[in-house]
């Protein structure tokens, strides 16, 4: 296999937690794994990578600091409202602060020549825009350059709000721009400008599967225990109904959330009591082993055929059966499940499609295909 000279630029990275970290995280370790040379550009957020630099062969340059800070939700009532309307109309309408990304990463990529595979991963879409700004047919920085997006901008249907019709040539430019555009699976295609759709391809996310130990299941407790990681969104990926069918059941469970938002639990927390448990993030390592002990599992779905949860990817290595919570739901397959009755579990891709292997081997094969 020929070594290519790799070029990553990302948002977040190692330690943080998030689907676009872990993206970024395991495809530098990976090509590093195999040889590859690799440098990652993240922005300064103060962590010293030198001990992990030590154990994996990766070289890290910094964007920069972020200046644009967002604005903070705190203070009284109406001055929460205030800050709360400005943060969403500067972010709607401007992108901030991850605008900032554009002007960082253009500027820092203008120093950068001779490689032979970019890949730039959004979430936020403004790296996307700084690549596109720095290269030209002169500066191309990179033999080929594959822009990764875990979910569309344009054709995100998630948001109460849709993009301002402005940014439609942004999204136009920097798909014209970029010689591969990836997706995690193919019914997002669709979120995609018809006329790019011949670049994109689906490369899924991926991890190291070999050092994965996880238990053997065992019922453990005298009711159903589920479990559920990840974020909410008010009114589509929304626990609210399921939590209000269970009020109304009047049967024993426990049900564990790990979530950096508890916001739409914290109403339910005191009449179900011990019922509902409610954690913050843990490392990803250390959740496949508790997931993997958990009855069955949970997914409130998007409601849209075009993004999907990253969850679902670890939710099929841990092997549990995975109940998809959608609008339409019929409730009493909840108490289904309960009774161990798994038929109307979620049809998963099987774990060795996110091999992380796999995955590097499908950006190295567009490089030759470009």
């Amino acid at each position: 296999m020929d070594k290519l000279k790799v070029i990553v630029v990302s948002a977040s990275f190692y330690p943080n937690i998030s689907p676009r970290s872990m993206r970024t995280t395991e495809l530098a370790k990976e090509f590093g794994r195999q040889g590859h040379e690799v440098l990652v550009y993240i922005p300064d957020q103060g962590y010293d990578y030198s001990d992990f630099m030590k154990v994996h062969p990766v070289q890290i340059k910094y964007l920069g600091k972020l200046s644009y800070k967002e604005i903070q939700l705190k203070g009284t009532r109406v001055g929460l409202f205030l800050r709360r309307m400005i943060r969403r109309a500067l972010g709607l309408l401007f992108e901030y602060p991850g605008i900032e990304l554009m002007f960082k990463v253009s500027k820092q990529l203008k120093k950068e020549s001779g490689f032979d595979l970019l890949i730039s991963i959004a979430v936020p879409f403004p790296i996307h825009w700084g690549v596109a700004k720095a290269r030209s047919g002169k500066h191309r920085i990179a033999e080929t350059w594959v822009a990764d997006c875990g979910d569309p901008y344009m054709g995100e249907t998630t948001d109460t709000f849709r993009k301002p019709f402005y940014f439609k040539y942004i999204e136009k430019w920097f798909c014209r721009k970029a010689d591969f555009i990836t997706i995690p699976f193919e019914g997002a295609r669709s979120a995609y400008y018809q006329e790019f759709h011949p670049k994109i391809r689906v490369i899924p996310q991926g991890f190291r599967l070999d050092h994965i130990a996880l238990p053997d299941y065992k019922k453990k407790a005298g009711c159903p225990v589920f479990a559920y990681a990840g974020g909410f969104i008010p009114g589509r990926r929304d626990p609210s109904r399921m939590l209000d069918f269970l009020l109304e059941a009047n049967v024993k469970f426990e049900f564990i959330v790990y979530t950096s938002d508890p916001s739409l639990l914290l109403p339910y927390q005191q009449s179900l009591g011990e019922k509902l448990v409610i954690r913050e993030y843990i490392p990803r390592e250390d959740l496949l082993v508790i997931l993997s002990g958990m009855d069955f599992l949970v997914n409130f779905d998007n409601n849209t055929h075009t993004q999907l949860p990253s969850k679902l990817i670890d939710y099929a290595i841990t092997g549990r059966p995975v109940l998809n919570i959608s609008s339409a739901t019929d409730y009493s397959v909840l108490l289904e499940f309960f009774q161990g009755n798994y038929a109307g579990k979620m049809d998963l891709a099987p774990p060795g499609d996110y091999d992380i292997r796999t995955v590097v081997e499908k950006f190295t094969l567009l490089h030759k295909e470009n």
